[in-house]
């Protein structure tokens, strides 16, 4: 009985050293948690989280904050075309919130790579990459915290809107300076002063009707295929779903996608070429009367061909609109 006794006295202190071990280990209560989030947020703005860490920090209970994740898949092999481009937005606003008078421990901002953390893929039942997620205080992620790419975009300016709806922190996104755009621009006039300075005694191209009429076309079709709300709203240049079956065009009126862009550009190129030559063709300038019927003919089947698809697209952006063409 004395040497029972006694090998429970020995092993009593090693029982409440693990317990006050565990009591200690990291992340085991809240405000070890936001002292380990706030030490790690001000040495880089957005965490990287595996699995551990995603549950230790995001599905850990009780909360006081809110987390924002991005989900990835940033390796090549992965070939995601638009994960880089959404890292670097997600970057520029994190580091908008950590250099700003906002910055707390209310709010941190988090990744998970595929290849780092997919049982947590699996766990938030992902099977597509970039997905933006809030995570609240209290509570699980409702839909709305869940952002919506193909509708709004994935600009910093979006999710920064996207966050101060979900949290109530106004954010104000801070790009670092670029100067690759004045630098461009000081280029080019360079190069156009260098060049009409050269051809000072030759200036009869600038009355050139023809490359007046190019560049205009070309702006018109830059500015109607979408470009600046490509440039405004940052959208995936395509989208491939769960199936692996990729869309070019996007299903709604209220979002696009970047190749789409070139794809109405070049429709509205071959019905404006269809035009010049119809219009060509009727003035008669051409003697061959053969030659004329034939830029009509080609004309007329541009037109009709390429605004067909035109129509059809906006068909499939705009459910419900009861016309079409040649296509469906």
């Amino acid at each position: 009985m004395k040497a029972l006794i006694f090998s429970i006295l020995l092993i009593l202190p090693v029982i409440f050293y693990n317990v006050d071990c565990q009591a200690r280990k990291p992340g085991s209560t809240l405000a070890d948690r936001v002292q380990q989030l706030t030490d790690m947020a001000s040495k880089k703005p957005v965490l990287r989280f595996n699995g551990n860490k995603f549950r230790d920090f995001v599905k850990a209970t009780p909360r006081n904050y809110s987390v924002i994740v991005m989900f990835t898949a940033l390796a090549p092999q992965r070939q995601c075309a638009v994960c880089r481009q959404a890292s670097d937005e997600f970057t520029v606003v994190a580091n908008s919130y950590r250099y700003s008078p906002l910055f707390s421990n209310k709010m941190f901002f988090a990744v998970v790579d595929f290849d780092e953390g997919s049982d947590v893929f699996q766990m938030m039942k992902l099977n597509t990459a970039p997905v933006f997620v809030h995570f609240p205080p209290k509570g699980k992620p409702k839909a709305a915290d869940t952002m919506d790419i193909q509708r709004i975009g994935f600009g910093a300016e979006a999710i920064a809107r996207w966050i101060s709806e979900r949290t109530d922190i106004q954010l104000r996104v801070f790009r670092p300076p670029n100067y690759s755009g004045t630098l461009s621009i000081i280029l080019l006039f360079a190069f156009m002063g260098g060049f009409l300075y050269l051809r000072r005694n030759n200036l009869e191209f600038l009355y050139n009707k023809t490359m007046w009429g190019i560049w205009a076309l070309l702006f018109c079709f830059a500015m109607t295929s979408g470009q600046m709300w490509n440039h405004i709203r940052g959208p995936p240049f395509m989208h491939r779903n769960q199936n692996g079956q990729t869309s070019y065009i996007h299903g709604s009126s209220q979002g696009q996608f970047v190749v789409e862009t070139y794809i109405v550009m070049s429709l509205n190129a071959a019905v404006s070429i269809g035009i010049i030559l119809m219009t060509e063709a009727a003035k008669g300038k051409t003697p061959d009367l053969k030659k004329r019927k034939v830029m009509a003919v080609v004309g007329l089947v541009l037109i009709s061909v390429f605004f067909s698809l035109l129509l059809s697209i906006f068909r499939t952006k705009t459910h419900g609109y009861p016309y079409s063409f040649l296509f469906k």
